[in-house]
């Protein structure tokens, strides 16, 4: 039903491997995004951790619009992040069509 499952132990090997490289190189990405028209941006990284964050200073005294748009602006990036997750790891499956644990081709 499996084949050798030798080659279904390789196999599964292989994809961890490229799922820690995959992991890896997320978590090397930076995302910027601004909001208000460039008056705050926000930088996170792969992991949706928060690296940088620029507020222009006419908002300094602006509390309110300030969270409003710091809030979009962490909203936003946090949703790059997750896209490009999704898209990486469907564009790694999609480079396994050759591998099919069932033995059927």
């Amino acid at each position: 039903m499996f084949g050798n499952l030798g080659d279904m132990g390789k196999m599964l090997e292989g994809m961890q491997e490229n799922a820690q490289k995959l992991q890896a190189e997320l978590e090397a990405k930076t995302f910027s995004v601004k909001s208000g028209g460039g008056m705050v941006e926000v930088v996170i990284n792969g992991k949706g951790e928060v690296i940088d964050i620029t507020i222009d200073d006419s908002l300094m005294d602006d509390k309110d619009s300030l969270q409003i748009l710091l809030i979009g602006a962490i909203n936003d990036a946090y949703k790059m992040v997750e896209t490009n997750k999704q898209n990486s790891a469907l564009g790694m499956l999609g480079g396994m069509d050759g591998l099919n644990p069932f033995g059927a081709k």
